[in-house]
């Protein structure tokens, strides 16, 4: 038996892991957090850039939770490792594009990996059985456990005491009689614990931290995915997909216009990667055009981005058309009509 047990606990951000890490904490076990990194992840993105949600905090959850918690978070980059779980999940997906099972049983590998390189004893996740309706089910909850490696020495401290009991509980190193006892999709027993606990703050459940179970985000990449012609993409595909208005007006080419000051700014950044257009003649988005559009695409393409500027209802809005190689040039257009918008270009 170790001195003092050494956990390892999955850091998500939300709430669950908060509250299972500290219970286990609490019972006198050197808890240490670990956070993967996917590039799907909601927090630190979308709402540290748009100019909506300046009363936001701009932090990444999970580093904040460690820092609320008093304990060592270890970030690691698993994008690469990653793509095969999103793009052939060997149990499929939720109702959108979220691998969940197969996410949580990588995940869990992982941390049992470096659980084992780094002389841990057992590892932490704050799931709930009942609470998701797919990787959180006492069915899935075995299969997790297998795929995983990780077998007992996984400890779900929140719902411990309705599963059998782990490892850490049979050693000793953690009291079962003295852990929640959760079932269900309730958060109201989850909030209860934090206040008497002392928190007075917490983000959002897991769910919430992953662009994966978002419909429209994962249109947007069911839409990469179809005209690319193949199930791949890199970071820098899937940060863009979660910035600006993305329309498909054809086969041939996408816009991406940005939706305030703060997309704009995010946006300059990649214009040296894609032909643009500028509006001129009045306060408007810049819009990138991803794909081959020929001369009538970056009229339509322009006709579409002035109903997004200031000029929307004048006669004709003035932009200049950037190319990735070429000479840049005026274009004046008409705005797009209401009528003749296609509600099918909008993902």
């Amino acid at each position: 038996m170790p001195d003092q047990p050494k956990a390892v606990a999955l850091i998500s951000g939300g709430l669950d892991s908060m509250l299972a890490a500290r219970v286990v904490m609490d019972q006198g076990v050197h808890v240490e957090g670990i956070n993967f990194f996917t590039g799907f992840c909601v927090e630190g993105h979308t709402h540290a850039i748009r100019n909506r949600a300046r009363a936001r905090p701009k932090r990444n959850n999970a580093l904040w939770v460690a820092e609320q918690l008093g304990i060592k978070l270890h970030i690691i980059d698993i994008i690469e490792e990653y793509k095969d779980v999103v793009i052939n999940p060997k149990h499929g997906y939720g109702a959108n594009l979220n691998p969940c099972l197969d996410c949580k049983c990588f995940m869990v590998r992982k941390a049992h990996e470096w659980m084992q390189k780094k002389g841990f004893d057992f590892i932490v996740t704050g799931e709930v059985v009942g609470q998701r309706p797919k990787s959180q089910r006492a069915s899935t909850f075995p299969v997790i456990e297998r795929e995983s490696g990780a077998e007992d020495v996984l400890l779900r401290p929140l719902c411990a005491r309705h599963r059998p009991a782990t490892l850490p509980e049979r050693m000793g190193w953690v009291d079962r009689e003295s852990l929640p006892d959760f079932t269900g999709r309730s958060r109201k027993p989850q909030i209860a614990l934090a206040k008497q606990l002392g928190f007075t703050e917490w983000s959002q459940p897991a769910g919430g931290c992953c662009f994966l179970t978002d419909a429209s985000y994962s249109q947007k990449l069911s839409d990469l995915w179809t005209h690319r012609g193949s199930k791949n993409y890199e970071l820098d595909d899937i940060m863009l997909l979660k910035v600006g208005r993305h329309i498909r007006p054809s086969d041939r080419f996408k816009l991406i216009v940005s939706r305030d000051e703060g997309e704009g700014r995010y946006l300059e950044g990649y214009r040296r990667r894609f032909d643009h257009l500028v509006m001129r003649s009045h306060p408007g988005p810049l819009t990138l055009i991803e794909g081959e559009a020929d001369p009538d695409d970056v009229e339509l393409a322009a006709r579409i981005a002035a109903r997004y500027g200031q000029g929307r209802n004048a006669e004709r809005v003035e932009f200049d058309f950037v190319p990735k190689a070429g000479e840049p040039r005026g274009v004046s257009v008409r705005p797009l009509p209401v009528s003749e918008v296609d509600p099918a270009w909008l993902l």
